[in-house]
């Protein structure tokens, strides 16, 4: 009996290393399916999940209550698993290198507790090579087992989607590969156990871990593109939006629109790429020119929303400016390299701090991360321009009334809202007089 019957029958289990907004999900599918380990080093979080609590509001609390798996923090449960998935952040450091240490962590955390024939499988996002040759020692050196003898190892890139509750694990293709064909198909089998929508069997480790990194990168330079025309079409005066709607009537082009990039993915992973490319000698062009048009955003925006406070006769040194969203992304509570970061270190280049109001942010992160503290919308007030930085259900709904609520009694012309994701109805604002500004 190979190791995926076994996992199957529940006769051995399977271990989840981090347990975060992609981790967690993966636990919780494979709960469904076999007996779960759900290890984290945070004992918060781990404490969090025990006691019926989703912080990441992956999949809510009543799923987490029900859910069958053993969330814990003791490391020394994951000997009595087989099948360990690694599913840690893979972040960059200040000067965009790679900063592997939670995935060099997490290697050695199983390999002090790897037993004979298990495989361990690396989701996190890496450059070409980091499983076999930098993962693959750590686990040797710390379980003092034979990779290929003793236990396997595998690579299937994450594609879950934060805040996205239509492109689950479930529903997308998994990409898996392994370091042979036999543990391929034992690897190959027990993620169809879970995944609906089948899996690919990538023809190497390393090919898998290129086509990850690819993913995002190609998001990365589309987004590029597209902020760099509303840069252009800033200029001239047209507005980029009904560019965008007037060209996307054609059947192949390709629908993306302006915006910060950031998160743990799209921002980072193409650094990843450049990082190994540059160690073989050579410069990318197209990828780190991309990279430096979205990482500019921050300040692009707040360039023009001092342009308008300016030419609404706001003097700039006293204005007061608000926030209206801060995590990375819309309906989801991750602040973690969320780019609205820029805007408020911009505007603090003025002279100016922003109140932010976000109620969908995790709020302690914010304040562990960046020292920042939320208000409630109902506390924005008296503002002289309001940006509205991420496309939150909360924000979609206010109304022009609610809106104006948020400003200073004055005329609307001197009333600066800088829409950043465009959620606001464009011709109104204008035909009421707000000066009004969109990527």
């Amino acid at each position: 009996m190979n190791l995926y019957e076994k996992i199957a029958k529940r006769e051995e289990k399977v271990s989840l290393v981090g347990l975060g907004y992609v981790g967690m999900p993966i636990a919780v599918a494979f709960a469904k399916k076999a007996d779960v380990i759900g290890f984290d080093i945070s004992k918060e979080k781990v404490e969090l999940y025990k006691n019926g609590i989703d912080p990441t509001k992956e999949v809510g609390d009543e799923v987490i209550r029900q859910t069958t798996v053993e969330f814990t923090s003791e490391e020394s449960k994951l000997k009595e698993a087989k099948f360990h998935i690694v599913a840690v952040p893979t972040p960059v450091n200040s000067d965009h290198t790679p900063n592997l240490n939670p995935v060099i962590g997490a290697s050695k955390t199983v390999g002090r507790n790897l037993t004979k024939g298990s495989i361990v499988v690396f989701e996190s996002t890496v450059y070409p090579g980091v499983t076999e040759e930098i993962c693959v020692p750590i686990l040797e050196k710390e379980s003092g087992l034979k990779c290929g003898v003793d236990f396997k190892i595998g690579y299937s890139p994450e594609r879950i989607n934060p805040g996205d509750k239509v492109h689950r694990l479930e529903t997308i293709v998994k990409v898996v590969s392994g370091m042979d064909k036999e543990c391929l198909e034992d690897i190959a089998k027990v993620y169809e156990l879970v995944v609906k929508a089948g899996v690919h069997r990538a023809e190497s480790i390393k090919v898998a871990e290129a086509a990850k990194v690819i993913e995002n990168s190609q998001r990365d330079i589309n987004i590029a593109f597209m902020n760099e025309l509303s840069i252009i079409f800033n200029k001239m005066e047209i507005d980029t939006k009904a560019v965008l709607e007037a060209a996307s009537t054609k059947w192949n082009f390709l629908n993306f629109s302006p915006g910060l990039v950031g998160g743990h993915c799209i921002g980072v992973d193409p650094y990843y790429l450049t990082y190994k490319a540059e160690q073989l000698g050579y410069h990318s062009q197209i990828i780190l020119s991309g990279r430096r048009i979205n990482d500019d955003m921050g300040r692009y925006v707040v360039e023009n929303l001092i342009k308008n406070l300016i030419n609404a006769d706001v003097p700039v040194k006293d204005a007061k400016v608000a926030i209206l969203g801060f995590t990375f992304k819309e309906n989801c509570p991750d602040t973690r390299n969320t780019r609205v970061i820029d805007i408020v270190n911009e505007l603090e280049e003025y002279g100016l701090t922003p109140i932010i109001a976000d109620p969908q942010a995790d709020a302690k992160e914010a304040k562990r991360e960046y020292d920042i503290e939320f208000n409630s919308i109902d506390e924005v007030k008296c503002m002289d321009a309001v940006v509205i930085a991420v496309g939150h259900d909360e924000f979609l709904n206010l109304s022009q009334e609610e809106m104006d609520k948020l400003f200073k009694n004055g005329p609307n012309s001197s009333k600066v809202i800088l829409d950043i994701k465009g959620i606001l109805n464009k011709s109104q604002y204008e035909k009421l007089g707000y000066r009004y500004w969109r990527l």
